[in-house]
């Protein structure tokens, strides 16, 4: 009886194993079952395979787009016979340079995070299908999301901040830059740092989310602005002639010819004081050459000045003179420099 029981149990599982089975087989091949889960996953999947793609075609186009707005360098060409013409016009190797370095970082950062959302959510939904509860899981992520964002916000503020720099073209390898208590060549930019060294020799390492603002010497063109302080009784007409007709004598130098552009502007007097009388002179450049050209310029105006026996006003000075006696007496007097003019250096012979 025992035996014949344990043959009916045996058979029994074995029909119900088998009714599972055909069971399943008849849903895998009914339409209704492709048309259920396995259809939405396989539309969630395509949709989200489409959406990358479109994502990345739409960046690439943006990153391009971004990178056409590169404020090229101003540099003088050269004409057909190889001498260096008052005709100037973008630097194309260096736009090219700066073009493909902005595209590379700004397309390489919004593909990353893009593909990595996209996935996130169809990686999720795909899952949610399966039939799996993913309610504990979306909501642990939002606490260690919530954890991370109050720890790394300054990670975030810096990425952010170095993404609008490179996009914006506010500054790159090679510009000379003022970051506010920074300034020197721009060396390396990345999305975290910027790399500046200042005159001196010193590799600063600025996080751009602390950069609030951006002076940039090396975009477009450049400007330097020379104050000369003349004498009070000179002629203010005769300076101004003089000072206009040698700095265009200046220009015309190698070395500075090539990296000024026009002539110079007399904007005429800048300030006027006890001792002297200031009057400013601006001279156009190529970008980040104003340092230069405006150290050769002061020199060959100081040339100049030094040929029609012109000297630069002294300040008005003191100087005390004391003596001790022999009785223990302070005596003191005190003289004041005689300031020179000489007014006969601008008189016509």
């Amino acid at each position: 009886m025992s035996f014949s029981g344990n043959v009916l149990a045996e058979n029994s599982s074995l029909e119900q194993g088998t009714a599972a089975a055909e069971s399943i087989m008849a849903r895998m091949t009914s339409i209704d079952f492709w048309m259920g889960a396995p259809l939405r996953i396989l539309l969630i999947l395509t949709i989200g395979g489409i959406l990358h793609i479109l994502v990345r075609v739409v960046i690439r186009h943006v990153a391009d787009s971004i990178a056409r707005g590169t404020r090229s360098r101003i540099v003088a060409s050269e004409d057909k016979k190889g001498l260096l013409a008052k005709r100037w016009s973008s630097d194309t190797s260096l736009a090219s340079a700066r073009q493909a370095q902005r595209a590379h970082t700004v397309g390489s950062v919004l593909r990353s995070v893009s593909a990595i959302m996209i996935w996130t959510v169809t990686i999720v939904m795909v899952i949610a299908e399966l039939g799996f509860n993913i309610a504990p899981v979306i909501a642990s992520a939002g606490v260690v999301g919530v954890a991370l964002s109050f720890g790394a916000q300054s990670l975030v503020k810096d990425f952010l901040s170095g993404i609008f720099i490179v996009a914006e073209d506010q500054l790159g390898i090679g510009d000379w830059v003022n970051l506010g208590d920074t300034e020197g060549e721009v060396e390396a930019v990345g999305l975290r740092t910027t790399q500046v060294r200042d005159v001196q020799g010193t590799l600063w390492h600025v996080r751009n989310g602390e950069i609030l603002r951006v002076g940039n010497s090396s975009q477009g063109w450049a400007r330097i602005v020379i104050d000369l302080p003349i004498p009070y009784e000179a002629d203010i007409d005769e300076m101004a002639d003089f000072l206009v007709k040698s700095t265009q004598e200046a220009i015309e130098l190698p070395g500075i010819k090539g990296n000024v552009s026009g002539q110079p502007q007399y904007l005429g007097v800048q300030s006027v004081t006890g001792e002297s009388v200031i009057l400013r002179l601006t001279v156009t450049t190529a970008p980040s050459e104003q340092f230069a050209v405006g150290r050769k310029l002061r020199a060959e105006l100081k040339k100049a000045m030094d040929k029609q026996g012109i000297r630069i006003p002294l300040a008005q000075q003191s100087v005390i003179h004391s003596q001790v006696h022999g009785n223990g007496s302070v005596a003191s007097a005190s003289t004041t420099p005689q300031k020179f003019t000489d007014a006969s250096a601008f008189d016509k012979k």
